[in-house]
């Protein structure tokens, strides 16, 4: 679930290290997205999450604590099952915070770099802040831990579901650690303040991992 940047008023900026809440349309996305999706019975049940990592910018706490209910806050926090965790901080930008990618590209040209082709933070990463690799080896680092959680319950033996709540850079690179293709990989996806996303497994395998493009929700027992 991203808080996703657009909900703060950096809009349209790259907002990594900023520690900012998120605006009210922000908090009305996510509320909405609460409302429908998390709880008991529903697509996120607090009662099957085997654990939640948080980004530890104020606005991803916040988007947490907006999409649960108070009590199934601290039921998961009591049974130790929330994380907060600089491994799903947003992309370090460096020179780049508080810029737009307009602004960014024309500094990189002052700067000597991008004479063959276009800023790419996939493949260039950031000036005085994170690079491509740098990403790739906290995301795959999160990822070992997520498959402590879910490795002995591939065919549901447990409740492993595994909640993360981060920002716009940090989730979709996450995506594409997950499906094991490089930063550069042009995988290209959108998010939306408040969105969620389900990754999961092919033939209950842990070694293949998938994108899960059509989401059958709950049905009532």
């Amino acid at each position: 679930m991203p808080d996703k940047d657009a909900g703060t008023p950096q809009k349209g900026k790259y907002t990594g290290t900023t520690d900012i809440p998120l605006l009210e349309d922000g908090v009305k996305q996510v509320q909405a997205s609460g409302r429908l999706l998390v709880g008991h019975g529903r697509l996120i049940d607090p009662a099957k999450l085997a654990h939640v990592f948080i980004s530890p910018r104020q606005r991803a706490k916040q988007t947490f604590e907006l999409a649960f209910s108070e009590n199934d806050q601290k039921e998961l926090q009591d049974a130790g099952k929330v994380t907060t965790t600089p491994k799903l901080g947003e992309w370090g930008y460096g020179l780049y915070e508080g810029m737009v990618t307009k602004e960014i590209r024309a500094l990189r040209k002052e700067h000597g770099l991008d004479k063959e082709s276009e800023w790419d933070i996939w493949r260039d990463g950031c000036e005085e802040g994170e690079m491509p690799d740098q990403v790739t080896e906290r995301l795959d680092s999160l990822i070992e831990e997520i498959h402590g959680f879910q490795k002995d319950a591939m065919h549901g033996e447990k409740n492993a579901d595994v909640l993360l709540v981060a920002h716009g850079h940090s989730l979709r690179a996450f995506v594409k650690r997950w499906l094991k293709y490089p930063m550069e990989f042009p995988l290209s996806m959108m998010l939306e303040p408040g969105g969620v996303g389900v990754l999961s497994y092919q033939h209950h395998n842990l070694d293949e991992p998938a994108v899960l493009v059509g989401i059958g929700f709950p049905t009532e027992s």
